[in-house]
């Protein structure tokens, strides 16, 4: 990266879908719209919970790099790869492939008996559109998660920075995540055969919003390239999910503290 830093609010977009979930939510270009290609490489302490439910939490050390082209096309361990089509820089839309970590059995005591998810990729569209320089709405569509392959989920957010300084940005965003009943019985469900293997008793969850999510952040610029930020997220587990026997706590929270260098 040749000039100036990066915004702060694609930066705390991509925190918070970190912070929320195992595998990428939103597309995040995290170039400021005067610089066409580029990159942020970034280390992220998580503390979350071993699984989406899980009363138990769990601190892990993620790195992270993504990129993006001149022509749009990106590559990360966060925005997956695909190509943004958009010219416009208040705009994102296109096409992407991401991947779905799944869930071991092993992560918790609590899944004994019912089996790993594998991880699998996703294929999927996202569309973003800045409506001002500070508030920008997400969306994105991914398909491809479960043992089955059949998971669908269908991701809204919205996202608001300020800047309080030259120096120090802080953000808040709110995100929705809809699953189709492929995803919620992977995930939330339990077969009969799970049932004689486990704890709990059968369970068959539907389609229907999985979980709503809210975030506050801020990024501090070190130099032009290097800059600090956290995000505190909570998250509410709502309709079917909320319901399952393998649900321990309906709420939750999580905490990311990172460090990024742009390139």
């Amino acid at each position: 990266m040749k000039t100036t830093t990066l915004i702060a609010a694609p930066l705390f977009t991509l925190i918070h879908g970190v912070a929320l979930a195992q595998s990428p939510v939103f597309y995040s270009r995290q170039l400021p719209p005067e610089v066409a290609e580029g990159g942020v490489a970034s280390l992220s302490v998580i503390a979350g919970r071993e699984y989406l439910g899980a009363k138990d939490g769990k601190v892990g050390v993620m790195p992270n790099i993504n990129y993006q082209w001149a022509n749009g096309v990106f590559a990360g361990l966060s925005n997956g790869v695909g190509i943004n089509f958009a010219k416009d820089p208040a705009l994102a839309y296109g096409v992407r492939a991401t991947l779905n970590l799944g869930r071991k059995e092993s992560a918790s005591t609590a899944l004994r008996g019912l089996g790993d998810i594998k991880a699998r990729p996703e294929l999927g569209l996202f569309a973003n559109m800045h409506l001002s320089r500070e508030l920008q709405l997400s969306s994105a569509l991914r398909h491809g998660s479960g043992n089955d392959r059949k998971g669908l989920l269908l991701d809204l957010g919205a996202s608001y920075s300020l800047p309080l300084s030259p120096a120090l940005r802080v953000s808040a965003g709110v995100a929705a995540t809809w699953a189709n009943a492929a995803h919620t019985q992977e995930h939330f469900g339990v077969t009969a055969s799970q049932a004689l293997s486990s704890a709990y008793r059968a369970y068959t969850p539907g389609s229907g919003i999985r979980d709503v999510r809210a975030s506050v952040g801020a990024t501090y610029t070190l130099t032009p390239q290097w800059f600090v930020s956290g995000v505190l997220s909570t998250s509410a587990l709502q309709g079917d999910a909320k319901n399952s026997p393998l649900v321990q706590r309906k709420n939750s929270t999580s905490a990311v503290l990172s460090v990024a260098y742009g390139f």
